[in-house]
Formats: structure tokens, C-alpha cells, sequence
């Protein structure tokens, strides 16, 4: 099995992927922060939205498949959601298009996001993409956050349509 950890550090996430993949998986983890080393676990300090880091990162990944694309990404937060917002939507978006290229059949993607504009038609692409989708708040996350999580698993047969010929519960429109 092989997981790609994005937003990786402090490491809790990838911490927590090694105890479940035992020794015979790969989690490849990349953070724009420094992370402490975690045995079992190939790290990539960088800025995922760099062309470089992420040749780098998918070289890592090389030609196998993913099972489990996992991102804990978030922009330096200055507190005014219409300019939060927005940014935390643009890695979540990265996110996704790196889970469509690298995640084999059936595979899994967990991503953080923050409610606010963007986040229902993204909510709604990742409904299209994958037959289970969960969202979830942690115990741990603030009342008052936007935060959430989106755990989505296994593939929808209507992955490879356009968001534009899906109605909005997710069927294909004639």
C-alpha cells in the first residue's frame, strides 16, 4: 500500500498511516514545513505548489498507484475568511487533481477543507469522482471553525464526466 501524506508536518498524520501499513507499505509525505524524520516515512520538504517539488513528489511515487491520498494542507490563515477562503480552496483543488492522477481504482482521498465559498461545487466534484464521500468535523476542531474533513472512498463509475453533465444529485444529465 502507498499513501501520500500532503501537508505533512508536524507528522500526526503520517505518524498514525505507518501503524496501519506495517512495514510493508510506502507513505511519502511532503510539507512546506520541516517535519522531525518518522521511520517508514520518505519526506519531501517543499512547497507542493511548486512545478519542482511536485515533479519531485511524483517521481517518488513513480509509475504504481496510490491507495490513499490524504491532505492536511492549509494556507498561513490571516483571520479575514474572504481572503482565507480562497486560498485554502486553491490547495484543496491541487489536492484533488494530484489524487486523480496518482489514485488507483478503488483508493481512497481525505483532504481538510474550510466551509465557505467554493466549498459545496467542491464538495460536488469530489461526490462525482468517488462513491462514498463523508464529511466530517472533528471533536478537536473549534465550534466556531469552518473546518471540516472530506473522506472519500472507492470510484464512481461517473468519474471521467464533466462536472458540467452532472445534475445536482450527482446523476449524468442527457
Amino acid at each position: 500500500m502507498t499513501v501520500v501524506d500532503l501537508g505533512a508536518a508536524p507528522g500526526g498524520w503520517s505518524q498514525y498511516a505507518v501503524t496501519q501499513i506495517g512495514g510493508t507499505g510506502r507513505i511519502i509525505a511532503c510539507d512546506l514545513l520541516p517535519m522531525d524524520p518518522i521511520v517508514g516515512v520518505d519526506f519531501l520538504q517543499g512547497d507542493f505548489r511548486d512545478e519542482l517539488v511536485l515533479k519531485a513528489l511524483l517521481d517518488r511515487v513513480g509509475d504504481s498507484k496510490v491507495q490513499v491520498v490524504m491532505s492536511d494542507m492549509a494556507p498561513n490563515m490571516c483571520g479575514t475568511p474572504a481572503v482565507d477562503i480562497p486560498r485554502a480552496m486553491y490547495l484543496v483543488e491541487l489536492a484533488l487533481e494530484m489524487s486523480r492522477d496518482v489514485l488507483a481504482p478503488g483508493g481512497s482521498f481525505v483532504v481538510k477543507v474550510f466551509q465557505g465559498e467554493g466549498f459545496e461545487e467542491y464538495l460536488k466534484e469530489i461526490r462525482s469522482l468517488f462513491a462514498k464521500v463523508k464529511v466530517r468535523k472533528p471533536d478537536s476542531s473549534r465550534a466556531r471553525s469552518r473546518e471540516v474533513y472530506i473522506v472519500a472512498t472507492g470510484e464512481n463509475d461517473n468519474r471521467w464526466i464533466s462536472n458540467e453533465s452532472l445534475n445536482d444529485t450527482g446523476y449524468r444529465v442527457s
